[in-house]
């Protein structure tokens, strides 16, 4: 009588361990891939968000001598795309499309007027004044009225999301639509108009002490 040997169970491969692994990780970023894609879902799983800041400090104080005289509103759309050689875009790489609106202001700085710039006849009825072009300001993206309105990115961009401080930047983007802003602000009559609302609001207010004729001058 003989007695069956029972099968030895089989050694699993190092090489089905790694693919395992793999599809696995694959398996949760995809997973979380579709919690963000569908919007609701999220909620499931009861989010909650605090806020932890510490309070904000006072580092410095400047004294201001600029007349802000205009500001203009500005919005672009920015398309940008970062692609691989020799990878397809599925792999590596990247697409935003991301509506940047912002503002730039044109200011006359009034604390480069010297006593030179200042002329006022004898008789304090008539005033010449002499003052910079006016300058514009660093654009200034609004928050609330700028977003991304897609972003498409390849598998390892979305890998290296996961392990990024940063997970889905929109540095380069943000940077992009404020140097569009800012040449935008160049090519339009903002400063023009600054100087313009200046001469106003000077002779206005110098007409008002008493002032009967008052020139205002542009140049450097």
């Amino acid at each position: 009588m003989t007695t069956p040997i029972r099968n030895l169970p089989r050694r699993v491969p190092g090489w089905a361990k790694v693919l395992s692994a793999i599809v696995l990780v694959l398996a949760v970023l995809f997973a979380g891939l579709r919690l963000s894609v569908v919007p609701g879902l999220k909620d499931l799983f009861g989010t909650e968000t605090q806020d932890r800041s510490g309070p904000a400090l006072l580092e410095s104080i400047q004294d201001m001598s600029r007349y802000e005289a205009a500001s203009g509103n500005f919005q672009v759309v920015v398309d940008l795309e970062k692609d691989t050689k020799f990878l397809p875009d599925a792999i590596r790489g990247s697409r935003t499309l991301y509506v940047g609106a912002g503002t730039v202001d044109a200011y006359v700085d009034l604390g480069k007027v010297g006593d030179d710039d200042v002329t006022v006849d004898d008789d304090r009825t008539s005033a010449t004044l002499r003052l910079p072009h006016a300058a514009l300001g660093e654009p200034a993206l609004d928050p609330d009225r700028s977003y991304a309105v897609s972003k498409q990115r390849g598998l390892l961009d979305r890998l290296g999301d996961l392990f990024s401080d940063n997970p889905n930047g929109e540095q380069a983007v943000q940077k992009l639509a404020a140097r569009h802003i800012g040449d935008a602000a160049k090519d339009s009559e903002l400063t023009a108009r600054a100087e313009t609302n200046t001469t106003a609001m000077l002779q206005g207010l110098l007409r008002s002490l008493g002032f009967e004729k008052v020139r205002v001058t542009y140049g450097s």
